[in-house]
């Protein structure tokens, strides 16, 4: 699968599972979706169906692997690419001191040598299905001008040719995750300098963008792509519904705009939260979803207190079509060419 990384959605902890993914694709078709990170030791040891399991749709799809023993990395690898995903992602950025402690993450790029023997196994059982590398452009106290340029280089001399770059350092000590999100100074012209100085490289950037015309600035000044995550989460429609037509350029064969509506893709999580709860899951592990996606919209806060109040009841598909006539969308358009539901998870 050719994929196109001009907009991608952030791996989010707790954030981007299969539920949140599916949900994301009906508002949009070719943005790229990526996995919450999970563990290399995990991916070989724990249960694969739970753990990896998504939806047809949410292609395109990128698997991202916490690891740093290139054995266990190549070994998820292959389990990944076997399993489907369209690439896979080495996670050198996470500053969570959990993950620093089992030896991954950000703290990775103080051993670039060792990230570059990393994703050279990973590549060995790719099969062709891409790697990819999301990092910081440094830890603590490197100097990113330096550091960043000396990571890119020798980890792009094994073979891979896809960095992600959040562009902010990470302090792993001192500093929570929530934190390293915000108080780090966020350094864009490194970034569009790293492009400059490898322009055969697919160099994507990441971190506090929060609309499309930002993403297109970026692309315009030579950046591949753009990833976003919180923002996304926050408020999907404000991304989402938009990106195929002003960042993919995607129309239909009259030329009309294949924009999706929040609402449209509201209506097709009611099949897809009754085919879920048939199966025995819980109505909460999608709805926690959905709750805050009509943020901003008028009867948005009715929407959250009726699914919220009624949470552990058994008509949830009833109550959420209901919650939905709570607020006043802008948009009700529901014939929009796009994904249909379909119950099979692979």
């Amino acid at each position: 699968m050719n994929i196109s990384r001009l907009l991608s959605v952030a791996p989010m902890m707790e954030r981007t599972d299969r539920h949140c993914r599916y949900f994301f694709r009906l508002l949009s078709q070719q943005t790229l979706l990526y996995s919450e990170m999970i563990n290399a030791n995990a991916i070989t040891k724990g249960n694969k169906t739970r753990l990896l399991n998504f939806s047809e749709i949410e292609h395109p799809l990128a698997l991202q692997i916490g690891g740093s023993d290139p054995k266990l990395l190549a070994e998820a690898t292959k389990i990944g690419v076997d399993w489907g995903y369209d690439e896979i992602n080495l996670n050198v950025g996470c500053p969570s001191s959990r993950v620093s402690s089992g030896d991954f993450g950000a703290v990775l790029m103080k051993r670039k040598d060792h990230v570059a023997k990393c994703v050279d196994a990973m590549a060995q059982f790719s099969s062709n299905v891409p790697i990819s590398v999301k990092c910081r452009i440094a830890v603590d106290d490197q100097d990113p001008e330096k550091i960043l340029p000396s990571f890119i280089k020798t980890v792009s001399n094994s073979g891979v040719s896809i960095f992600i770059i959040h562009a902010r350092k990470a302090i792993l000590s001192g500093l929570s995750p929530k934190d390293n999100r915000k108080i780090p100074p966020i350094d864009y012209n490194l970034v569009k300098k790293i492009k400059t100085q490898f322009p055969q490289l697919e160099i994507c950037l990441n971190g506090e963008i929060k609309d499309l015309s930002t993403v297109m600035n970026f692309i315009n000044d030579g950046i591949n792509g753009c990833m976003i995550g919180r923002e996304v989460y926050k408020n999907p429609s404000k991304i989402l519904e938009n990106a195929d037509e002003k960042i993919f350029k995607k129309m239909d064969l009259s030329g009309k705009s294949k924009k999706r509506t929040l609402y449209g893709a509201l209506l097709k999580m009611i099949p897809y939260l009754e085919s879920h709860l048939q199966k025995g899951g819980k109505a909460s592990s999608v709805l926690r979803h959905l709750i805050n996606s009509v943020s901003g919209l008028e009867g948005a806060k009715l929407f959250r207190s009726t699914l919220s109040e009624n949470m552990n009841k058994k008509n949830q598909p009833e109550i959420f079509e209901k919650a939905l006539k709570l607020v006043n969308f802008t948009d009700k358009k529901t014939d929009v060419e796009g994904t249909q539901f379909e119950s099979g998870l692979v």
